[in-house]
């Protein structure tokens, strides 16, 4: 059945602030087979050998190719397959490119995705991840010593370089935002991991009607809360979810927010809120909940997008067939699907 034009959703946010946390949770419940994903971060100019020599860092607009990023991303705006460059975080390497066929959502994150006008202008739906530094700081001190060979003074050396253009380049994309997404330590953080989730929703998006479940009862509305508020001078509602709330009352904003989501069969909730931590998986009922309410702006728009539409996966690959003899070899035979990479 030929499908409408897919969902684009752009996850924006500095080194290590959870981007690909939250990618791989809406994943998870979307289905990988109907989700496509394409990191910005990919689009670097420069490996990091030349890096080095270079009196800026990947954060700069002028060490990405974000030209190739707008033709890129107006493709897939259209249903069009894209020859994506790669980046490995491994190796610091720019390595050999991806054919990303187009899906019915399409989730693109990064540090840069929302820093010109082009680019804004194809997303359906538009999140900034905004974690306190402090918590970004271990975030991305834990990641990139267990992942990407560094040591904790390496990169706590490199955040401090990159400060300038964090400020000058990133956190100005916060303002774009249709959600703005913070998670939190609690203020008694020994005694409680769990993480706060604070939301921006501002008004560029219709969210679901929540209100009556955090007045209903007494003990959900001191574990969640809406609340009515200015964020940068702009009217927006704030829903806070305290790492605290009981299962009960998680679950009971889980149905509240499923209740307004149309009928998706193949939707699976059975592996949001999941994150890597002490060698393990855990889940969080924050992380859950955020997970879930992107979920919904996500389907609401697939529901409603039904005029444009696009040859989908199966027929772009049965082109890639034919072509097949052409190139012999060099051309692999599985089906190209974007993997979840790790965010610079």
């Amino acid at each position: 059945m030929m499908r409408s034009r897919p969902i684009i959703v752009g996850i924006v946010g500095d080194s290590a602030a959870g981007k690909t946390t939250m990618t791989r949770g809406l994943v998870n419940i979307l289905g990988p087979d109907r989700v496509a994903h394409v990191c910005t971060d990919d689009y670097h100019r420069y490996d990091r050998a030349e890096r080095a020599a270079l009196p800026f860092t990947a954060l700069h607009p002028d060490c990405n190719y974000i030209d190739i990023m707008e033709l890129q991303l107006e493709r897939l705006h259209y249903g069009q397959p894209i020859l994506k460059p790669v980046y490995d975080h491994s190796t610091g390497c720019l390595v050999r490119p991806e054919y990303v066929v187009p899906r019915e959502f399409i989730i693109v994150e990064g540090l840069l995705g929302f820093s010109t006008p082009i680019l804004r202008q194809f997303y359906d739906i538009k999140v900034f991840l905004d974690p306190p530094e402090s918590l970004r700081r271990d975030w991305k001190i834990q990641r990139d010593t267990t992942k990407r060979g560094y040591t904790a003074e390496q990169v706590s050396a490199e955040m401090e370089k990159r400060e300038p253009e964090s400020q000058a380049f990133i956190r100005p994309q916060r303002e774009f935002a249709d959600i703005v997404v913070r998670f939190s330590r609690p203020e008694a953080a020994a005694e409680q991991p769990a993480l706060n989730a604070n939301l921006v929703l501002r008004p560029t998006l219709p969210h679901p009607d929540l209100t009556y479940l955090v007045t209903e009862s007494s003990k959900t509305e001191r574990a969640i809360r809406l609340t009515l508020g200015r964020d940068a001078g702009r009217p927006v509602d704030f829903l806070e979810i305290d790492g605290h709330v009981a299962d009960e009352h998680a679950i009971e904003l889980e149905q509240a927010i499923q209740s307004h989501l149309p009928d998706e069969p193949l939707l699976d909730v059975g592996h949001h809120g999941e994150y890597q931590a002490g060698g393990g998986t855990q889940r969080s009922s924050t992380l859950a909940l955020t997970q879930l309410l992107l979920t919904y702006h996500v389907l609401r728009f697939y529901r409603n997008v039904i005029d444009v539409p696009f040859a989908p996966a199966v027929a772009a690959m049965e082109r890639l067939k034919i072509m097949r003899p052409l190139h012999g070899d060099h051309v692999s035979s599985r089906e190209p699907v974007a993997s979840i990479a790790e965010a610079h």
